[in-house]
């Protein structure tokens, strides 16, 4: 494991600050203040996502394809925030990250592009970047992990109630949660409060990260014949496993043969 001498040496554990880089097969990989992995490019296709929860994520096209205001909480080392800005060239991304060290790694070893009209990163408080009234965005994306746990301020009731208020008449929430975490069902039961209750979950491919996607309004109970559709369609576009998604919807969410009760 190689680790980057400007930001690479191993710091105390009880430093839930530090940043650092590590480099292993071709994957290189951002740690904030433990060996936790919280983001993961492979050098050779750095636009691509490596981890499978980040492409879970993605499944939010299946019910919004060509989304123009993306808002995410939580920069990481960008792989979202690139893949948006390379896949969806009409989406404008605003990513807000609370540490200033964790946005100089994305760019200097992650290779996030500069601010230009279409990405803008915000270094701020994600929950107090929401209270702006004039805000609004077609797509939210949380994924706010610290060393050890979901960072509370984003996971509060008043946040969720923030992110339904921010989003459009057809907007989605996504929430990139961890299934063995003790707040895991108080933070599911808080999204289902703030969004009456228009949440569907899908479990990534490595057991243990859940995306929980919250609908402003009713997706209309989408059949399974025509998800499979907007999932080849999305396939073919983007190179994700989107058949895989529309699969696992069923694992964890109210459907019938026909359709998905939502």
């Amino acid at each position: 494991m190689k680790f980057f001498r400007n930001w690479g040496n191993r710091k105390p554990e009880a430093d839930i600050e530090s940043v650092y880089v590590s480099e292993k097969f071709g994957v290189r990989a951002l740690h904030i203040g433990s060996d936790t992995i919280q983001s993961a490019m492979r050098i050779a296709r750095p636009h691509e996502l490596e981890i499978s929860y980040t492409r879970s994520m993605m499944a939010f096209l299946l019910f919004n394809s060509d989304p123009r205001e993306v808002l995410m909480m939580g920069l990481g080392g960008g792989s979202l925030a690139k893949f948006i800005y390379h896949r969806l060239p009409r989406a404008r991304t605003v990513a807000v990250e609370i540490n200033p060290r964790v946005v100089a790694v994305a760019r200097q070893f992650f290779q996030v592009p500069p601010d230009d009209e279409r990405l803008q990163v915000v270094v701020g408080d994600g929950a107090a970047y929401l209270g702006n009234d004039k805000l609004r965005a077609d797509v939210i994306l949380v994924d706010g992990y610290d060393a050890k746990s979901q960072a509370e301020a984003m996971s509060t009731p008043a946040f969720y109630r923030d992110c339904a208020r921010v989003l459009g008449d057809a907007g989605t929430l996504v929430v990139n949660l961890w299934g063995g975490d003790r707040a895991f069902t108080t933070c599911m039961d808080r999204i289902a409060t703030a969004f009456d209750g228009l949440i569907a979950c899908l479990p990534a491919a490595k057991p243990g990260n859940v995306a929980v996607f919250a609908f402003k309004r009713s997706p209309g109970q989408p059949g399974w014949d025509d998800l499979r559709g907007r999932a080849q369609a999305l396939e073919t576009a983007h190179g994700l496993e989107f058949t895989r998604f529309v699969q696992e919807l069923a694992a964890m969410n109210p459907h019938d043969a026909e359709r998905l009760l939502l």
